[in-house]
């Protein structure tokens, strides 16, 4: 494994992942967390790096004169073990660190376990707290816990975070310090807590206890996985993708986040950069499916209970994404003071999404909640009076142009893709009455369903170039056209279908890999370009099994899953040309991706 610079931002790739189900931090792999939100995905960040520079809050904890590292998670969780061979002052030695954010918790925490196991290490460890996203210094002090032992305490606005440790670094300027010489033998535990400012200091957690228990719990929920997890070639993938998703799940709230970071770009330099700590209804429902597709039906069952709260109220309110909680104002602004990811700037907070039209939404989520009942999830007379009333809603509103599946901030188009799942939403309800006796107007959802099908095969072809089209005044293509078949709108085998694969192919493919559509159209109204999306090609892998292309859909499997850093996580984005993750990390979208084109393999 490569190191970074120190004086530099690691790539995207070089970050491990650790979560509790409510938060996440981003370590790399010299020992550096660099990115962390607390209490929720979605609160203000207290170590900031990621975007900026060590003084918007960094914590590292990495051995001098590094020769070699290699990391690992522990079987079945989001533990992370890295080993540190090093050489230094004429000595050598090897440092294990343990890393992990104990599930369940009442509080916030991160804990983190250094163990010289060879030799002599040199060890630097700095602790900069910055709040607000690195925009404010707090106020540090020396206090103790109630248990009587030395803490470090930062405070600044609603926020306490507290550093607990064997050997508390020391103040330098603006930051905290602190050289450890460990011989063999030598172990040393810190953990950071988050309070509210108005709490008391907490004692820290018994690492030992809470790391055993972490394990376990992550183990336990392994276990109950399905066939798709355990057996095949891509069970290994689909085990480490699966828990990334559970890991991007609110375990209180059922809210699911598209990823856990904000403004990792899409492009270096370039303005692509949005924040995906929020739940999309469409995201959230295509991590439904891949859970259900692995047999993880609580997590179903949360997330549709969190629907019912969020979306509660008039369809006509119906956003697109809220917030973990629900929340509806997700209002999108910058952060000036911080330089980007790579001198990528705007950074930005909040989603000017939140109240676009996207008519696919309710496709999606109808589509999998079908799906749901298909599992064996019985629907409560709330949940099934809610999609009523969401169907009732497209009815009356199908016909009108919408932002896409791809959030364009240009003009509203008729998309192909929006009216497909806007078939499936009245396909889904159908079923509802015909195959699970749930009542509702099924000739009127028959009437429409076949309305719709009729208007995309007619509006949503393109004679010249013999291939569905983006939207229905164009004749590019969309990779989100191979979703046609997936949701049973078409035949994966029907000539149409094969033909807007291979246009899709031809039209979008970048070295081997796809687009999801081509940016200098200008379709979108924003400047710059992408590249290859992740989620598209597993579409493409998808596509390809079902239309008996099973060598070529094998291939390009190996060659996604091979995408990824060494601990199996996946961006948003990959650009083959040099062989670098692009985009928010980890993606629920690639991920997810990752399950759906293992289950269609298998059944392939």
């Amino acid at each position: 494994m490569s190191q970074p610079s120190p004086s530099t931002q690691a790539p995207i790739a070089d970050h491990a992942l650790l979560s509790d189900a409510r938060t996440a931090a981003l370590v790399t792999s010299d020992g550096r967390v660099d990115w962390l939100c607390l209490p929720r995905f979605d609160s203000e960040a207290v170590l900031t790096s990621l975007l900026g520079t060590p003084d918007h809050g960094e914590w590292m904890l990495r051995p001098r004169g590094i020769t070699r590292s290699q990391r690992q998670y522990l079987p079945d969780s989001l533990v992370l073990r890295t080993e540190h061979a090093v050489e230094h002052a004429g000595a050598t030695g090897t440092l294990e660190l343990t890393e992990f954010m104990p599930l369940h918790g009442e509080r916030a925490d991160l804990i983190r376990t250094v163990r010289c196991t060879a030799g002599r290490v040199t060890l630097d460890h700095t602790w900069t707290v910055r709040m607000a996203y690195g925009a404010v210094r707090p106020w540090v002090r020396r206090d103790h816990d109630p248990r009587g032992r030395e803490v470090l305490v930062a405070v600044a606005g609603p926020d306490k975070v507290v550093l607990h440790g064997d050997r508390l670094p020391t103040a330098e300027g603006s930051h905290h310090r602190e050289v450890i010489e460990l011989a063999e033998g030598d172990e040393l535990c810190f953990s950071l807590t988050w309070v509210p400012a108005w709490r008391d200091v907490p004692p820290a957690l018994d690492a030992s206890r809470a790391l055993r228990e972490t394990v376990e719990e992550s183990r336990r929920w392994m276990g109950c996985l399905g066939p798709l997890a355990e057996e095949g070639a891509w069970a290994p993938a689909v085990r480490r993708s699966v828990q990334v998703l559970r890991g991007l799940t609110h375990d209180e709230t059922g809210g699911i986040v598209a990823a856990p970071t904000t403004s990792l770009p899409e492009t270096i330099g370039g303005e692509r950069n949005w924040d995906y700590r929020y739940t999309w209804l469409r995201d959230a429902a295509f991590t439904v499916e891949a859970l259900l597709a692995c047999g993880a039906l609580d997590e179903v069952e949360a997330w549709r209970t969190w629907l019912l709260r969020a979306v509660a109220g008039d369809p006509e309110d119906l956003q697109i994404m809220y917030g973990i909680d629900g929340r509806r104002r997700l209002t999108e602004h910058e952060l000036d003071h911080l330089p980007g990811h790579a001198g990528s700037t705007p950074v930005r907070i909040g989603n000017g999404a939140f109240d676009q039209v996207q008519t696919d939404v309710l496709g999606e989520v109808m589509y999998c909640l079908e799906q749901a009942r298909r599992a064996g999830l019985e629907e409560s007379g709330a949940s099934w009076a809610l999609q009523v009333a969401l169907v009732n809603h497209l009815a009356a509103h199908w016909q009108e142009p919408d932002n896409g599946l791809w959030e364009i901030r240009g003009p509203r188009q008729h998309f192909t893709h929006s009216r497909v799942m806007v078939w499936a939403a009245f396909d889904a309800a159908v079923k509802g009455v015909e195959d699970h006796g749930l009542p509702g107007p099924v000739e009127t959802w028959r009437r429409l369903r076949d309305e719709v099908r009729d208007e995309v095969l007619d509006r949503g072809w393109s004679q010249e170039r013999h291939s569905f089209r983006q939207h229905y005044e164009t004749d590019e293509v969309d990779a989100a056209l191979l979703m046609l078949p997936m949701v049973g709108f078409l035949p994966a085998d029907d000539p149409r279908v094969l033909a807007t694969i291979r246009a899709v192919q031809e039209d979008l493919g970048v070295d081997g890999l796809v687009l999801r559509y081509r940016t200098e159209t200008g379709v979108d109204g924003l400047q710059g370009e992408e590249h290859p999306f992740l989620i598209c090609n597993f579409w493409l892998v998808i596509a390809l099994a079902a239309a008996g292309q099973r060598g070529e859909a094998d291939a390009l499997m190996a060659r996604l899953v091979g995408v990824a850093n060494d601990l199996g996580l996946l961006a948003e984005e990959y650009d083959p040309l040099s062989d670098t993750m692009m985009g928010n990390f980890p993606q629920a979208f690639s991920h997810i991706g990752v399950v759906l084109a293992a289950r269609a393999l298998r059944a392939a």
